[in-house]
């Protein structure tokens, strides 16, 4: 996904194979266009950053637009290429992912952007004072990231990384607990909320506050899709638009139901993960546009940041 943790990598395995199990029932994607069938290949287990989907499903905000949702993937599905092969109409990813795909030359394109606000940042004690990011990094210590993702590299071009001890990130939050001059990567939603349960009192620095703030867990389809079948992708994007609006108003259903799929959490961190995403996904922009708008801006800033970052081939047309 775009970046939450989990230790127990059996059991996420798990919950993938349970919902590729109950999904598409191997129907290519005429024959569930046909019948009102929709598949959308999510990233990651089901967690707060799904909420919105979840509470279409459940409400029936799909169901009321002649819509059926089939949920697949999970963690480590390869979702832009089953988007592109047609084994799911929809999925979620990164949006420099979407940017990445294009400069490839696959038709991929982004419907609706859940996170206005990058939910990645990295994690410090709260102890060592520290007061921004180019703190974190002047104060050494040792980062756990994800290597050669693109905000790792735009961290590693926009700062001075020399005095930090840069190790894998390990998808847990152990290290961290042991160690007072440990830093790392986080999705808001996770590792802060599971190391202050555990006792610590992580500081949370966005990702956002270097300049580098992608829209995440973005619904994508493919292009062609997108110009031929505008009801039904307009429909999708609405029901989702409804869920979303129901999931930030009250998530306590919705979130005992992904709760009885996703054993790993309990009620109290989905409570907390709720909580903690829903200034990142509403702000003053989407309360002019909707919840789910994008800009032609930000995909035009993004897509200028990957090229320095030497990570495309070509010149992107953002308006694509």
């Amino acid at each position: 996904m775009n970046g939450p943790a989990g230790s127990k990598r059996a059991a996420a395995i798990a919950i993938a194979v349970l919902l590729a199990i109950t999904a598409c029932g191997g129907e290519d994607a005429a024959t569930r266009a046909a019948s009102g069938k929709v598949a959308l290949a999510l990233n990651w287990k089901p967690e707060p950053e799904f909420g919105g989907i979840y509470e279409a499903q459940r409400t029936g905000a799909f169901a009321r637009r002649g819509l059926t949702l089939e949920l697949t993937g999970g963690p480590g599905a390869p979702v832009v290429q089953m988007v592109e092969a047609g084994k799911v109409e929809f999925g979620i990813a990164a949006a420099d992912e979407v940017v990445l795909a294009r400069d490839r030359g696959t038709d991929i394109v982004a419907v609706f952007a859940t996170y206005q606000t990058n939910p990645q940042g990295i994690m410090v004690h709260a102890a060592r004072g520290l007061r921004s990011l180019a703190d974190v990094f002047a104060a050494g210590g040792t980062l756990a990231v994800e290597p050669g993702v693109a905000y790792t590299k735009f961290l590693e071009k926009h700062y001075d990384l020399a005095k930090m001890k840069i190790v894998p990130y390990g998808y847990s939050v152990a290290p961290f607990l042991s160690d007072p001059a440990m830093a790392q990567q986080v999705f808001v939603t996770a590792e802060p909320i599971a190391a202050r349960r555990q006792g610590a009192d992580p500081q949370v620095f966005l990702i956002a506050e270097s300049g580098f703030n992608p829209y995440a867990a973005v619904v994508i389809t493919t292009g062609a899709r997108a110009r031929g079948e505008t009801k039904r992708v307009a429909d999708f994007v609405a029901a989702l638009r409804e869920g979303w609006r129901g999931y930030l108003d009250d998530p306590t259903e919705t979130n005992a139901l992904m709760g009885r799929l996703n054993q790993e959490m309990d009620a109290e961190t989905f409570r907390l993960g709720a909580a903690a995403q829903a200034p990142l996904i509403e702000n003053e922009f989407t309360k002019q546009h909707g919840i789910g708008a994008m800009s032609l801006e930000r995909w035009t800033q993004l897509a200028a940041q990957l090229g320095t970052l030497g990570l495309l081939d070509g010149t992107p047309k953002p308006a694509e």
